[in-house]
């Protein structure tokens, strides 16, 4: 299988190249300056100058975008619109490394995590940045896309402890309570989700079993 991971030099990205290597996959790494991971191919080019081009050739694009500052936060919609119009109308999955921000916490799926009185305040743009982007990828249907948000305590340098619990749009808890799991562990589920493309159109989570 062949596929591109974009931002491949952050941490998650870093981390998704290495399990997809080792599973054997053909890698290339979409990266702005010196590939800085294992990837043994490389395209160095900034997010919004990808081209139809660049990843035609590609089964999966993994997205591994993230923007932090309050001048930035604006680019999760944005990168993500630019990758789904370059995407649209092809065969080419698009999996996004999302946030846990947006995961509801009720069955009417009208409260999000966010939305509780002890999420931190210093994350809120954050996770309303990324979720305004979700709620626009929803809207794509031109696009074979997926949604991969990550357990409420996203850890990155967790151990990899190979299990995890695939969930759906609400945040799940383990066997001892817990919604946490590992950038290591994240990046199996992530390149599990490549291998079987059973979530096209949908938001799924995961979390440390």
């Amino acid at each position: 299988m062949k596929i591109a991971v974009i931002c491949a030099n952050g941490k998650a990205g870093q981390l998704i190249v290495k399990e997809a290597v080792n599973r054997g996959f053909d890698v290339t790494a979409i990266v702005r300056g010196e590939n800085k991971s294992v990837a043994p191919n490389a395209v160095i080019k900034d997010i919004f100058e990808i081209t139809k081009n660049d990843i035609a050739d590609f089964d999966a694009v993994v997205d591994a975008f993230g923007a932090w500052t309050p001048e930035t936060l604006p680019q999760h919609s944005t990168s993500l619109k630019h990758l789904c119009d370059v995407l649209s109308g092809t065969d080419t999955r698009l999996l996004v490394v999302g946030g846990a921000g947006s995961l509801y916490v009720n069955a009417e799926h009208t409260t999000c995590v966010s939305d509780g009185a002890d999420f931190p305040e210093i994350f809120k743009p954050l996770a309303s940045a990324m979720a305004k982007a979700l709620s626009e990828l929803r809207e794509r249907n031109d696009v074979k896309w997926t949604y991969i948000s990550p357990a409420g305590d996203f850890q990155a340098d967790g151990e990899r402890s190979g299990k995890y619990i695939l969930a759906g749009e609400e945040l799940t808890l383990n066997a001892k309570g817990e919604s946490i799991i590992s950038y290591a562990d994240y990046a199996i589920a992530m390149v599990d989700e490549i291998e079987k493309g059973n979530h096209i159109g949908q938001r799924i989570s995961v979390v440390k079993e």
